[in-house]
C-alpha cells in the first residue's frame, strides 16, 4: 500500500521531538543572536573527579535543528555541567544570512569563538584550510573511526589527514511537493510514493500539469544568494546525471553537457522561474504559504518546523510530500548535510582542551550522544547510536532518503568562491545569458579559486 505523511503523523512527530528544525543550510534565521550562559542549577561535582580544568568557552552555532533554539541548547549544556561544572559555556546563535560574515570578522579581529557547530565545507574546506582551526586528531580514536560512517569521516579531514570536525549528525537534503495540488491536477501518477522517487520526464510532466492546472508559479530556481544552494545544485545535477565536481574533489565540472541540458530544461519549463529576489529560506516560505507548489530546499528539519502548524499548507489541509530529486537513470544522488564541532585555535591551550571535553561529551558519550542528535532533528553519524526514531512514522519515511546520499563534494578547494559564482551564474541565466556561456564562466572562476587554494 502506498504511504504518505499525513497531517496527524506530522503533528505527532513534532510533539514527540519537541525540537522544531530551523532552516539549516537553507538561509533561515536562528532564534537569538545574544550570548547566553549555561544554567547554574547543574548538580555539583568536582573538577578533579571529572578530569577537567576550569575554563570559560564560547560556542557559536548555526541553526542546525534544535541547536538553533536556546532552550534546547541550554538543556544540553546543563547536562554537560552536571559532569563538568567548572567548564562554563556561553552560546551565540548564528544564521545563514550573516553568520559567515560574523565568523570571518571575528577571526580577523582576533575574537573567534572557541567552539563552532557547522559542517565540513566551513570547518575543513574553509577555516581549516586557512589554518585557524585546531586539529582534533586525538578525538578520532580507533573506536570512533570504527563507529562513525566512513563517508562522514573522510569529509571531516583534509588531505594531510588532520581532522577539523568531530561530527554529530547528518541528513539527506531533498525536495518537496504540495501533494494536494499534484493530485488535484492528476499528476500523482508520475510519483512513486513508496520510494519518494520519480524520473526527470515525470518531474517535468508534473510541472506542466500544475502549470496547465492554473498554478503559474510551480517552482523557483532561487538565486539571491548562497542560502539553500544545495537544492539548486541537486536539481540540476540529478536531472541528467551531471556532477558538480570531479570524484577526487580537485575541480568543478558543472559545465558538463548533462548540466547544461538540465539548466536549459528548467529555464524553458513553464511554471519554473529563475528568481533572483529570493534565497532558499524564502523559497520555503513561498512553498508553505501556497505561492509555490514545489520546494527544492527541503529536508526533515523543514518538515518538522512548527511554522507548518501555523499557516499556509497545513492550515489549508494541503499535504507536504518529500521527494528525491528527479533523475533520468532512476538513481538519485542527494546532497548530504554533516554537522558537528570544530575548535578555533585562539592560542589558549586550556580553552582548547575544555572545548575538546565538551565535544567528547556531546558527540561521543554513550549516555548523551542520542539526546544531542535528537536535538538536531537529524540522524546519527555513529552506528552505535541505533534507531533513535523507532516507531516514528515520519522519521522512518525520511530515513529512506539516506539511501540516496551522493558524494560529499563540499570540501573541494575554492568552495567559498564556487558558492558565490553559482548563484551569480543562475542569475545570469535568468536574465537571458546563454547557458553554455554562463556555466563556463562559473567553472573558470571556481576552478581558478580551487587552483589557488590547492
Amino acid at each position: 500500500m502506498k504511504k504518505s505523511i499525513s497531517r496527524r503523523s506530522f503533528l505527532k512527530a513534532v510533539g514527540a521531538l519537541s525540537a522544531a528544525g530551523a532552516l539549516a543550510a537553507c538561509g533561515g534565521s536562528s532564534t537569538s543572536t545574544a550570548a547566553s550562559t549555561a544554567s547554574s542549577a547543574a548538580p555539583a561535582a568536582s573538577s578533579e573527579a571529572s578530569g577537567s580544568a576550569a575554563a570559560s568557552i564560547k560556542l557559536w552555532t548555526y541553526p542546525i535543528g534544535g541547536w538553533g533554539k536556546d532552550e534546547t541548547v541550554q538543556e544540553i549544556i546543563a547536562s554537560f555541567n552536571a559532569k563538568y561544572p567548572d567548564i562554563k559555556v556561553t552560546v551565540e546563535y548564528l544564521d545563514y544570512t550573516n553568520g559567515d560574515d560574523q565568523v570571518n570578522t571575528a577571526i580577523e579581529g582576533g575574537s573567534a569563538p572557541d567552539l563552532i557547530m557547522e559542517g565540513p565545507e566551513r570547518l575543513v574546506a574553509n577555516w581549516g584550510a586557512k589554518g585557524v582551526m585546531a586539529p582534533l586528531n586525538d578525538l578520532w580514536t580507533d573506536d570512533a573511526k570504527k563507529d562513525i560512517y566512513e563517508s562522514v569521516e573522510s569529509a571531516c579531514k583534509n588531505d594531510a589527514g588532520d581532522y577539523y570536525e568531530y561530527p554529530l549528525c547528518m541528513t539527506a537534503h531533498c525536495m518537496a511537493v504540495n501533494m494536494t495540488k499534484v493530485k488535484e491536477v492528476g499528476a500523482d501518477k508520475y510519483i512513486n510514493t513508496d520510494t519518494h522517487t520519480w524520473s526527470t520526464d515525470d518531474f517535468l510532466a508534473t510541472v506542466d500539469a500544475l502549470y496547465k492546472g492554473g498554478y503559474e508559479n510551480v517552482a523557483a530556481i532561487y538565486c539571491s544568494g548562497q542560502g539553500g544552494d544545495q537544492g539548486t545544485r541537486a536539481i540540476i545535477n540529478n536531472m541528467y546525471g551531471g556532477t558538480f565536481t570531479d570524484a577526487a574533489h580537485t575541480k568543478y565540472t558543472a559545465d558538463s553537457a548533462e548540466n547544461i541540458k538540465a539548466i536549459q530544461a528548467l529555464h524553458d519549463a513553464d511554471g519554473i522561474n529563475f528568481d533572483a529576489s529570493i534565497n532558499g529560506g524564502e523559497e520555503i516560505t513561498l512553498f508553505r504559504n501556497g505561492t509555490l507548489q514545489m520546494a527544492f530546499c527541503w529536508n526533515i528539519a523543514q518538515q518538522l518546523n512548527t511554522d507548518n502548524n501555523d499557516a499556509g499548507l497545513t492550515n489549508s489541509g494541503d499535504e507536504i510530500f518529500p521527494m528525491a530529486f528527479p533523475t533520468a537513470s532512476g538513481d538519485p544522488k542527494l546532497c548530504g548535510g554533516i554537522w558537528g564541532f570544530g575548535i578555533f585555535n585562539n592560542g589558549d591551550d586550556a580553552k582548547i582542551e575544555a572545548a575538546k571535553t565538551f565535544i567528547d561529551f556531546i558527540a561521543a558519550d554513550p549516555d548523551q550522544v542520542g539526546a544531542s542528535v535528537l536535538a538536531s532533528t537529524y540522524f546519527p553519524v555513529r552506528a552505535s547510536v541505533g534507531d533513535i526514531y523507532a516507531g516514528n512514522e515520519i522519521m522512518s519515511e525520511y530515513s529512506k532518503f539516506m539511501n540516496y546520499l551522493g558524494d560529499y563534494y563540499q570540501i573541494t578547494p575554492g568552495w567559498a568562491t564556487a558558492r558565490t559564482e553559482w548563484w551569480n551564474m543562475l542569475q545570469r541565466v535568468g536574465t537571458g545569458e546563454d547557458v553554455t556561456t554562463a556555466v563556463k564562466t562559473f567553472c573558470d572562476n571556481a576552478n581558478a579559486a580551487a587552483a589557488a587554494e590547492a
